[in-house]
């Protein structure tokens, strides 16, 4: 994805332009969005999860992703607390809760109306109506506003790649998701504590097992409504902070907590090559000012010195 300055400044340039000329930048919106109605999602319940990590191997091998430090049948990795990387799009980690060992699957949760796509004025990273939300490395300018916008802590940077980093998170598995396949975490769970499906059926799901079995689950389904909802969807049986999860996000979607800071971004950006274009050409003018100034001096002080070369002697000279 190697890029040249004066390309890169084109982008930033009519990303500016845009924000200036057009409709207010999607960051910018008041308006919640609930979703299509026929988007997809998964469910993921812990009380099922029995911490095996397949999911982190079905992932790596979908996505191609470098082989793990440990193998994935070394379960120790268990011990510490790890998030996703560039080389792992989800992770297994375990806790200690008031029910004992509970294990939580983290990955992108694919907002519905996420934060990451909201503030990128690239449009790097984009919601689609299956549910996903995609991203595509060949317009991403390596700003990382996602990183910084996403309340789930979820995109990771290629810092290690000079010429071509990327933006790095789970995807969903789109490319699988629209032709009609499981995502691979989903396909080859055993205990099937993952379920893909319509969200709105999912919601339906989760709402059944907690009235089936009020003492094995929280009354509470993650992601229903925090951060405006989110297509990736929790069922727990302890209070989710004991899985290390946010219980203090509320239901505002994260695009609208950051409109009125990171919705001006691209027209700073924009604007910026702008400014820099103004300044080098009153720098170069100055310097045309000043070498034609120059020039008339030289000039000046040539055909005085013609003038007194060609002049005839006097006797007072002599």
């Amino acid at each position: 994805m190697a890029i040249s300055r004066r390309k890169f400044l084109g982008w930033v340039g009519a990303a500016g332009l845009s924000t200036v000329l057009s409709d207010p930048a999607s960051a910018a919106t008041t308006k919640h969005f609930e979703g299509h109605p026929d988007s997809l999602g998964v469910l993921f319940d812990n009380v099922l999860c029995i911490g095996c990590r397949t999911c982190e191997e079905a992932c790596n091998k979908v996505n191609e992703l470098p082989p793990p430090d440990q193998p994935f049948n070394d379960l120790s990795v268990l011990n510490q607390k790890r998030r996703t990387t560039t080389k792992a799009y989800t992770i297994v980690n375990r806790y200690s809760s008031s029910k004992g060992p509970m294990f939580r699957k983290i990955q992108c949760n694919h907002c519905l109306e996420p934060a990451c796509a909201s503030v990128c004025f690239v449009k790097a990273l984009k919601k689609t109506k299956e549910g996903p939300v995609t991203y595509d490395a060949s317009v991403c300018v390596g700003c990382r506003y996602c990183m910084i916008a996403c309340p789930f802590e979820i995109p990771t940077y290629e810092y290690d790649k000079v010429l071509e980093p990327r933006v790095m998170k789970c995807t969903m598995c789109y490319p699988r998701v629209i032709k009609g396949l499981l995502p691979g975490c989903v396909d080859i769970c055993p205990t099937e504590a993952l379920y893909f499906g319509k969200r709105k059926d999912l919601i339906h799901m989760a709402r059944e097992r907690i009235r089936l079995h009020p003492d094995r689950y929280v009354d509470h389904i993650y992601g229903e409504h925090e951060m405006g909802g989110t297509s990736w969807l929790y069922l727990s049986g302890v209070s989710y902070n004991e899985v290390g999860m946010r219980e203090d996000l509320g239901v505002t979607p994260a695009s609208q907590l950051t409109a009125g800071a990171l919705s001006t971004v691209p027209m700073i950006v924009g604007l910026w090559p702008v400014l820099l274009t103004g300044i080098y050409a009153m720098n170069k003018r100055r310097e045309k000012i000043a070498e034609r100034e120059t020039k008339i001096a030289i000039d000046q002080a040539r055909e005085s010195v013609s003038k007194k070369a060609v002049e005839p002697k006097t006797e007072e000279d002599s």
